[in-house]
């Protein structure tokens, strides 16, 4: 019986193990599935990145044999930690979130040459010598079909050039979008580098044979700029990530968050909620734990200083993937915070999917009418509510109290979460390469 050869597909990355973080994951995983539909990765990533955390746990997924190219690249954090006196090991790629408050005149124009003189993202120096290096590896290698992931939309210009010349089919994937993504009114743009941004955006919606985003309003807001029959492929979860996660005798309330907890994401009303009830219920004084697992904005600590919640609060820092999921499996109420930002009714952390993975209870503040209110709704893993609602707010993390005195506190999550397993996402990007690479 003759055995169908599978057809090679470039996944251009840049974030890739020993990165961690959520960002990762999208590409990983995608990689680690891909085989079962018949497509073979071969990964292009950089070789001595300066990734925001390291995972080495994340090599567990990369599957034998895997195929991976790595180019070298030249980043300016470093600069940017020398002149703004940052330690060496500071995690500075998410420049407009901070642990503290002086900013400064050096911070800001840092960000106005980011801004201005890296574009599209901090990355951009790596994009010519990358389309160097995969132009000598496709004249010797050829493959099936290009997927770009970005942001950081470098990894999408490298492909737009390959695309011009080779013209392979091509696939861009967005984790969020470019010009509408929320931080990008926050850089500090000439006419002429905004100019820039827009033009390298439409050469996309030009060139790709394909794109995919992880959310229906942002598909919406895409094809409102230009981009033709976005498809729509969320983040998902990977089940074989809760099969190790050990159970504990918990014996806190605790309502833990997980990733970065930026000026935007500042649920001060949470906060305020969360003083109330301590005053008006002595046992919550011994059974709360705030347990805050990532990055957190100066603005985040000091709205807890403020509601003296600082005895209750665990910055926990980053820790490895496996370490974070644990000790959110160990809490009682999941927090899912959305950016206050103009396009967040289409912003859906990929941390919602682990959220209802671990089959806890979602807490979430967001606008209403947003894809993540929806996607909680018909999976009924939780709840969505404004990030103003005081009394919405006190109502739920009474009721969920009041199931942890109880020993409850497994979420009724229900089959609806099986459309986001990494199979089922894994088996949309597939569908959508077949349907690009198949001669009309």
């Amino acid at each position: 019986m003759r055995v169908k050869k599978k057809k090679r597909v470039l996944l251009i990355t840049y974030y890739w193990p020993p990165g961690g973080g959520i960002t990762v994951l999208r590409c990983l995983k995608l990689s680690k599935y891909l085989r079962q539909f018949g497509w073979e990765p071969i990964i292009y990533t950089a070789q001595n990145a300066h990734y925001p955390t390291l995972d080495y746990s994340n090599e567990k997924d990369i599957v034998p044999d895997l195929e991976i190219i790595k180019g070298k690249i030249w980043e300016p954090y470093h600069i940017y930690k020398f002149i703004t006196g940052k330690k060496k090991d500071a995690n500075v790629n998410n420049v407009f979130y901070t642990d503290d408050d002086k900013k400064g005149l050096l911070h800001n124009l840092s960000v106005w040459i980011r801004s201005n003189f890296f574009i599209p993202d901090a990355r951009a120096r790596w994009i010519k010598p990358s389309v160097q290096l995969l132009t000598k590896y496709l004249d010797e290698h050829p493959v099936d079909a290009i997927i770009s992931n970005g942001p950081p939309h470098s990894n999408t210009r490298i492909a737009t050039q390959l695309k011009k010349k080779f013209n392979i089919p091509w696939l861009a994937d967005f984790q969020d979008p470019w010009t509408q993504v929320d931080y990008f009114k926050l850089l500090k743009l000439s006419k002429r580098s905004l100019q820039k941004h827009q033009n390298m955006e439409r050469e996309v919606f030009k060139y790709a044979d394909a794109i995919s985003i992880v959310s229906k309003q942002w598909k919406s807001d895409l094809e409102s700029i230009g981009a033709r029959d976005v498809e729509i492929i969320p983040w998902g979860y990977d089940s074989s990530d809760y099969t190790s996660l050990n159970k504990t005798n918990n014996p806190k309330f605790t309502i833990s968050h997980l990733g970065i907890m930026g000026y935007d994401r500042n649920p001060t009303v949470l906060f305020e909620v969360l003083a109330s009830m301590l005053m008006d219920n002595p046992s919550l004084a011994h059974d709360l734990e705030l347990k805050l697992i990532g990055q957190v904005d100066f603005t985040v600590r000091s709205s807890i200083k403020k509601y003296k919640l600082e005895p209750y609060t665990d910055y926990t820092g980053s820790v490895s993937r496996n370490e974070a999921l644990t000790m959110a499996y160990n809490s009682s109420v999941l927090l899912l915070l959305i950016n206050q930002q103009q396009n967040a009714k289409g912003r859906i952390p990929g941390k919602l999917f682990e959220y209802m993975a671990l089959r806890r209870s979602i807490l979430s503040l967001a606008l209403q009418n947003g894809d993540v209110s929806k996607i909680l709704s018909e999976t009924n893993a939780g709840t969505s509510l404004e990030y103003n609602d005081k009394n919405g707010i006190r109502d739920y993390l009474s009721e969920k109290y009041t199931e942890f005195k109880s020993g409850k506190i497994n979420s009724p999550v229900n089959s609806q979460i099986n459309r986001y397993s990494n199979q089922e996402t894994t088996k949309q990007f597939a569908a959508i390469l077949d349907k690009i690479s198949t001669p009309s």
